[in-house]
């Protein structure tokens, strides 16, 4: 697992996260409900800039956090009425997610490079050696290839291909989010 600490953040958005595993929660690869009411009543009373203060972008922030609970429509409406790189790449993990593949693959076009895939290739490189019988191999960061996985995962329960792809899911989400909530310095 990624490196994630939600101390690292406001104090509201820590304690939000840990209505549900303090940021290590399992995300199914395929959205499902809106879940945590708490969390989702704490959300809708919220603004993006008072949880994510002195951040690029509070909305790309607030759309993480709204995908960390599974709310798909809380977090399509920000991302949606943004055209800023992160948000655009929410907006691509939120659509592998629904799953609509082509949708996703159009967000992660227009995102192109991203600052967090570093990152995010290394988690996956660590995760795939603890489960070598998944059958997805990364060098550098591919979107379109863990898209592909997924799909494949998502078809294989309780499988080596569906660990991988939801820990390399979780490894994402907690990269992505930390590299939209935290302050920059």
């Amino acid at each position: 697992m990624h490196d994630f600490d939600p101390t690292r953040y406001t104090p509201p958005v820590a304690r939000v996260l840990a209505l549900a595993g303090n940021g290590s929660r399992m995300m199914a690869l395929t959205c499902g409900d809106c879940c945590w009411p708490d969390a989702h009543q704490i959300l809708q009373r919220s603004s993006p800039g008072d949880l994510f203060p002195g951040v690029a972008d509070p909305a790309a922030a607030m759309a993480g956090l709204w995908l960390y609970f599974s709310c798909f429509e809380e977090a399509h409406e920000i991302v949606s009425k943004s055209e800023t790189r992160d948000c655009e790449l929410w907006h691509a993990i939120l659509h592998r997610q629904e799953p609509d593949s082509g949708n996703a693959a159009y967000w992660f076009r227009k995102v192109g490079a991203h600052p967090a895939f570093s990152k995010i290739s290394h988690a996956a490189i660590r995760i795939l050696e603890k489960i070598p019988r998944a059958e997805f191999r990364t060098g550098r960061w591919d979107p379109f290839a863990f898209i592909a996985f997924c799909e494949r995962a998502r078809k294989q329960p309780r499988s080596a291909q569906e660990q991988a792809a939801l820990e390399i899911q979780r490894a994402e989400w907690q990269i992505v989010f930390d590299h939209c909530a935290r302050p920059q310095e």
